[in-house]
Parts: structure tokens; sequence; C-alpha cells
């Protein structure tokens, strides 16, 4: 039996609602919460939730080198790169200019987070 269920991932940075925005887009999600410091986001189902945390101090992670570590990413499954980085582009990340490999794709999100955008 479990000790607890539905984990969600708190993720710090400067502008909490912003985030919240971005990533909602990214996953067809909605923001279900927002305060002056705090927002989060869940599917339609309701099955999940990320969070976001505002910080007064944030830095953003350093990537790929770890003079800031890059605390956290998130890798999502696309159907196709191209498509996917136009949209991700669009609605404010950034690609990062060291791409590792060939079936994934490293972008910043607006805080400086890394995520990647795989289809496998």
């Amino acid at each position: 039996m479990a000790i607890a269920k539905h984990p969600s991932v708190v993720i710090d940075c400067p502008d909490a609602s912003a985030l919240a925005a971005f990533y909602a887009e990214l996953l067809g999600w909605e923001v279900t919460r927002e305060d002056e410091d705090w927002a989060d986001i869940r599917p339609a189902d309701g099955s999940n939730c990320i969070s976001f945390q505002q910080v007064e101090v944030y830095q953003p992670p350093v990537w790929p080198g770890q003079t800031i570590p890059q605390q956290m990413h998130f890798d999502v499954i696309v159907e196709d790169l191209d498509k996917a980085e136009e949209a991700v582009l669009a609605i404010g990340a950034s690609k990062h200019d060291h791409q590792p490999g060939e079936t994934f794709r490293v972008f910043l999100d607006p805080a400086g987070h890394p995520f990647c955008l795989c289809v496998s």
C-alpha cells in the first residue's frame, strides 16, 4: 500500500504566473490556481499537477555546465521535432546552442530551465 499518492512537482522561478502559462500552453493543460507567488497547472482530468513557486533571488541554471546546476528538467514526447520546435519558440522558449542528440532537442523555458522535446 502506498504511503502517499498524486505527487506534484514544484519549480522555483522568478515569475510563477508567467512560467505556469508557458507550461500550460506547452502541455495543453490549464492554470488552475494563481496567487501572488504561486501557480498550479493541471490536465483536464486533474490527474497531475505542476506547481510554480516564485522566489525572490532566482538564478537560472547554466547548462550543460554545472556552475549553477540545472535543478530539474522535463522531457516531453512530440510527434514532429520541427513542428514542436516552431511551437515552443512561439510561446517563449529559446533553443539551446548545445544539442547533444538526434532524437531530442534541448530548449530553455522563459526562466532558463532546460527541457527537451523528444521523439522517443
